[in-house]
């Protein structure tokens, strides 16, 4: 089996620490995590990839882990180039294959569609497109469930809260979040409580839901959210079916922002950590999007409408 091996890369103005495993000369994978993970959240997933012959890359990202944490630069366009940054110094002049979970989803979508020369196949787990879900949150059963979003706009509260006992809230929040917590072994998730033990580290991650809410709230934001390009590579959404936070109208009426007919595949016994819960059947659903015929066929903006997302039925 292919090692896991850290490794730290400089970006510019950001110095980025990855775990990397598979052939080096493998088509490039990029595993962009959730909040409040890290780059370990893919590590049971990576060494599928890699036995499939994929170069599976996945980052902390900026603010998280062993990347460096700034003061700022955690709103989306500049968290997008991060990733882009990434993709260009590990596969220069090649697109890559694009994963992202809950804020990694988020980002991924931002990198296709505003720098599609950069992605060859998106995938998305349990993250909703940005404009779907600008339109979703303030319907009632949505906002409930989004609370937190709204609790974290207050300011030092978020972040003592999330530090206080070296972020021991942090993998109670993770395991409660999931359908059966047993799937994960005890002390799976120490890493993640430790990266989240500071006040300084806490605020990073919370950041970005500061950075997103004012940004979605702004006019600027709302006029880019209804001009949003769309993406030309080709998509699969993973969804975990026992979403607590998320709904799943979130993943309705998505052929819009698409140039080729989007893929959705429900795993109706999962929840919203699908990669910590179901890494063989996350590794088994990107293997295949990866490795199927490109669909070449291009969809008008009516019809995708119209028809909507094809759907998969779970395993």
């Amino acid at each position: 089996m292919d090692p896991i091996l850290p490794r730290t890369i400089p970006l510019p103005g950001l110095r980025m620490q990855v775990l990397e495993a598979g052939p080096a000369d493998g088509p490039l994978v990029i595993l962009l995590h959730g909040f409040p993970e890290l780059s370990e959240s893919w590590r049971e997933v990576m060494p599928m990839l890699a036995a499939a012959g994929y170069r599976a890359v996945a980052p902390d990202l900026r603010g998280y882990g062993g990347t460096e944490r700034p003061e700022n630069g955690y709103d989306l366009d500049t968290l997008a180039n991060d990733v882009v940054q990434l993709a260009r110094y590990l596969q220069p002049g090649r697109p890559v294959h694009l994963v992202g979970h809950d804020w990694g989803g988020l980002i991924a979508y931002h990198v296709a569609a505003t720098h599609p020369e950069v992605v060859d196949r998106l995938a998305v787990i349990n993250a909703p497109h940005p404009a779907v879900f600008a339109r979703e949150i303030w319907k009632p059963s949505q906002l409930l469930s989004s609370w937190y979003i709204f609790f974290f706009q207050l300011p030092y509260l978020p972040e003592r809260l999330l530090s206080a006992r070296k972020g021991a809230l942090v993998s109670r929040l993770l395991r409660r979040a999931m359908v059966d917590p047993e799937r994960v072994p005890p002390g799976k998730l120490a890493e993640y409580e430790a990266n989240f033990s500071t006040f300084e580290a806490a605020r990073a991650a919370i950041n970005y839901y500061r950075q997103g809410f004012r940004r979605t709230m702004s006019r600027r934001g709302l006029h880019e959210l209804r001009s949003y390009p769309r993406i030309r590579a080709p998509f699969l959404l993973i969804w975990g079916e026992q979403d607590a936070a998320l709904r799943k109208t979130l993943t309705k009426g998505l052929g819009r922002y698409f140039e080729l007919r989007p893929v959705v595949h429900y795993l109706p016994e999962e929840g919203h950590f699908v990669p910590l819960e179901a890494p063989e059947k996350v590794a088994a659903l990107l293997i295949e999007h990866f490795s199927e015929q490109r669909r070449e066929e291009s969809w008008g903006l009516l019809e995708a409408y119209e028809e909507g997302p094809q759907h998969t039925p779970g395993p």
